[in-house]
């Protein structure tokens, strides 16, 4: 068996006790991170080492953006794909030996911008473009794969606290939703949490900062996903939202999602 967690942690040096908190009391043998905002020599690898995540890959750089993957079992960095095309360091895959050659690749997708609009927003048409880029590697893709991290897209209606009034808000809108299932498509993917936790039942992983009570007010939207090949997919045994972390002091404006594979 084997479990893999991911979290956008939203700076992994000053959120780095809540880390230790959540590896200490959950135990994934894998844990991919997205927003590190720090570059590679920055990286906190001795804390990491000091908990038993012995194997890191990270992808970094100053002050924004960056992903990394810590494992307790031996992994090795697989690839490193520019879909942003202008160097963003946003993606870092890494291989599994131990565990039947199984890829984990560890992606943080652009948010977008505020307009819906890539004639007026700059921001909203590389995302779209990252996402064809990440189209076209997945239908090549030819192993046992599972690819996590923040989509920054909350495809469902139940995705989201209000489908209605979130459709013309990027993370939500139809033209990110459609550039989604293209990918999703484009491999067969499927999307481990939906497997696990029925639409339409509620299902978010991210709750802004702006809201004074996030739990009360509950305006959520799902947008840190685990999807896994079609083989793979039949090993998945378990996946769990760990929301209670949005509570936690000084905490990521997004929650771990874990998911246990029997390998």
């Amino acid at each position: 068996m084997v479990s893999v967690a991911t979290w956008n942690i939203n700076s992994v040096r000053l959120r780095m006790p809540i880390v230790e908190r959540f590896l200490k009391e959950t135990a994934p043998d894998v844990l991919c991170l997205q927003e590190i905002k720090c570059q590679e020599h920055q990286f906190p690898y001795e804390a990491f080492k000091a908990l038993g995540y012995e194997h890191i890959a990270v992808h970094g750089q100053k002050g924004y953006h960056g992903v990394a993957t810590v494992s307790r079992v031996p992994i090795r960095e697989f690839s490193r794909h520019d879909w942003q095309d202008n160097g963003e360091a946003r993606h870092v895959g890494v291989e599994l030996p131990e565990h039947d050659g199984m890829i984990v690749e560890n992606v943080y997708v652009p948010a977008g911008g505020d307009e819906p609009d890539r004639e007026i927003n700059v921001k909203f048409g590389q995302k779209l473009d990252f996402l064809e880029r990440m189209t076209r590697w997945a239908d090549a893709v030819d192993r046992p794969t599972l690819i996590v991290g923040d989509f920054n897209i909350a495809p469902l209606e139940s995705d989201v606290w209000n489908h209605k009034q979130l459709l013309k808000v990027v993370s939500h809108t139809p033209i990110e939703v459609e550039s989604l299932q293209r990918f999703m498509d484009a491999h067969g993917w499927a999307d481990i949490g939906r497997e696990h936790i029925k639409a339409p039942e509620r299902y978010y992983s991210w709750w802004s900062y702006r809201a004074k009570d996030w739990k009360a007010n509950d305006r959520g939207r799902r947008l840190d996903h685990m999807w896994a090949s079609p083989e793979l997919a039949k090993q998945a045994s378990g996946h769990s939202v760990h929301e209670y972390a949005r509570d936690w002091e000084k905490p990521s404006d997004h929650v771990p999602l874990v998911t246990e594979f029997d390998i």
